[in-house]
């Protein structure tokens, strides 16, 4: 069984939050004592954008592959304080069971992490409510993070409210989860997640503790990715629930296992996998809804 006893991490290196270079009305106003020296201004610009080039270029230091080989069979409490110890830019995703395991592990590190959810506007009033204990229980900000109406409105329009039905689930998920995501994400250099192997056999079993997120780096961005509850089972996860006393959805008690929006969600039977109960209308083996796009690429 995987063990969830604290034990001190590895410091490898700091990472740091990158902001982008000062601009010039910025610096104007820092060094507003040196307009009359423009050859002085000029020079503090210039290391300004030196000292932003080498954060840059201390971030990409990181050996991603011998991280993951490091940390692959340490605890999960370990995996989550190396990130939150090491990246200042970071963010917790939290929508369901797990990732209020990551918020009652991160709790006892630090006061200081951030959490973000999506709101897809189609939730359960279980959901909802969900969010709003965890946000009191463990007194944290919770980051909404909502669709553009007028790209909701648009897909409404033109389809109705369940289109999702004929056409699949990806163009209403693109729309109310992943373009959300995407830009939380373009804010952060690293984010945490509660993905696990077996939630998805077709397309978690490969993931890592820690990764280069191939959905959502760009090139002018890598972010990193850490999944510290990758090796645990759906059985540990409700262990450390129940054993700690952690809030989870009451939807969970009447059947439901893996949770998304409403229309998509529906309890599953005894022996059936947690991930039949999304989407059933579906055959396909690859149900992910965009949010880990990177699983489909991996072996």
């Amino acid at each position: 069984m995987t063990q969830f006893g604290p034990t001190s991490a590895i410091g490898i290196m700091r990472s740091h939050s990158w902001a982008q270079p000062p601009s010039l009305s910025q610096d104007a106003v820092k060094f507003s004592g040196e307009r009359d020296s423009a050859i002085g201004y000029n020079q503090k610009l210039e290391k300004k954008h030196r000292e932003h080039e080498n954060m840059v270029a201390i971030q990409t230091n990181f050996n991603i592959a011998a991280l993951e080989a490091e940390y692959s069979q340490k605890t999960p409490r370990e995996i989550i304080k190396f990130a939150l110890d090491n990246f200042d830019n970071i963010s917790i995703s939290f929508s369901g069971a797990e990732d209020v395991i990551l918020i009652d592990m991160a709790s006892k590190i630090t006061k200081d992490f951030r959490v973000f959810t999506l709101d897809t506007g189609r939730l359960h009033s279980e959901t909802y409510q969900f969010l709003d204990r965890v946000r009191e229980h463990y007194g944290i900000k919770l980051e909404v993070m909502f669709p553009d109406a007028a790209e909701v409105q648009a897909l409404v329009d033109e389809k109705g409210l369940f289109s999702f039905y004929q056409d699949g689930h990806k163009e209403c998920c693109g729309v109310r989860k992943v373009k959300p995501l995407r830009r939380k994400l373009n804010t952060l250099d690293a984010w945490i997640t509660g993905q696990r192997k077996d939630q998805s056999p077709s397309t978690r079993n490969h993931i890592p503790v820690i990764e280069v997120d191939s959905g959502f780096s760009t090139p002018d961005h890598e972010l990193i990715k850490f999944n510290p509850l990758a090796n645990l089972s759906s059985a540990e996860v409700w262990e450390y629930i129940r054993g700690l006393d952690v809030p989870y959805n009451k939807l969970h008690e009447r059947g439901f296992v893996s949770i998304g929006c409403e229309p998509c969600t529906r309890p599953v039977l005894p022996n059936q996998h947690e991930r039949e109960g999304r989407w059933w209308w579906e055959e396909s083996t690859l149900k992910e809804c965009g949010l880990h796009a990177g699983n489909a690429q991996k072996p």
